[in-house]
């Protein structure tokens, strides 16, 4: 994915507040990259752009190698279904519904089989080491536990990409950690494209490429050189 020029602003009555001015950026398949920055800064702006939630108003967004502008409704829906999954800090659960069924959801509007949505959720559950809550309900869980639901969920119908919004955001040190551990094995053992929004230097660090935004800019683009290793999950 690639942005040029990339514009987003904000009008309110006669005052518009522009969030991304110009920006320029080339994200690889397979890459892991930290997209860090002060309140404000655009990220999750950024975020919203490369994963078809919100439009630029200025510049183009090129998702394989197509300008996101040529896509249709229809189309947007798709890759947003197929090709990318989401995880957000406040895990966007339903409640008083189980851990298998919440994991199934973004099945029911794929054009995948019916019958094969259960073994999927389950393997989904599996790799984030929670089998033995298949049957709890969100209201049950630990918040470590319910952002490994929300990465079940994002991984079901093995995007391409993964967004992870601020994950981390409502959760203690040692959970955190596990989270991380997870994402990051999205990307090396699974070959995952990883975005991850984050305001947190140690969170950014699991990353192989951290880029830094200020004033809807690009301050700062490197590569990680000791990545720091997440936790694994304890059953």
């Amino acid at each position: 994915m690639e942005v040029r020029n990339l514009e987003k602003s904000y009008q309110d009555e006669d005052v518009a507040t522009h969030v991304l001015n110009g920006l320029n950026l080339k994200i690889n398949k397979g890459e892991f990259a930290a997209i860090m920055g002060p309140s404000g800064s655009g990220k999750s702006t950024l975020l919203h752009i490369l994963g078809f939630l919100d439009p630029p108003t200025g510049g183009e967004y090129i998702f394989n190698d197509r300008n996101a502008s040529e896509y249709s409704e229809e189309e947007v829906a798709k890759v947003r279904n197929e090709k990318l999954g989401f995880v957000f800090q406040s895990f966007n659960l339903l409640p008083r519904t189980a851990v298998l069924e919440n994991v199934k959801l973004p099945l029911v509007y794929s054009s995948v089989k019916e019958e094969l949505w259960d073994g999927m959720a389950r393997k989904a559950i599996e790799s984030v080491g929670l089998s033995h809550r298949l049957d709890f309900e969100p209201s049950q869980l630990s918040g470590g536990e319910k952002q490994r639901v929300a990465i079940a969920r994002a991984l079901v119908n093995n995007p391409d990409v993964i967004f992870a919004d601020e994950p981390t955001g409502n959760l203690d040190s040692k959970s955190g950690e596990i989270v991380m551990g997870i994402i990051q094995k999205l990307h090396d053992e699974m070959g995952h494209t990883v975005i991850l929004i984050t305001h947190e230097a140690y969170t950014a660090e699991y990353a192989e490429r951290i880029i830094k935004l200020r004033d809807g800019r690009i301050e700062s683009d490197v590569k990680v050189g000791n990545r720091r290793i997440g936790e694994k999950f304890i059953k």
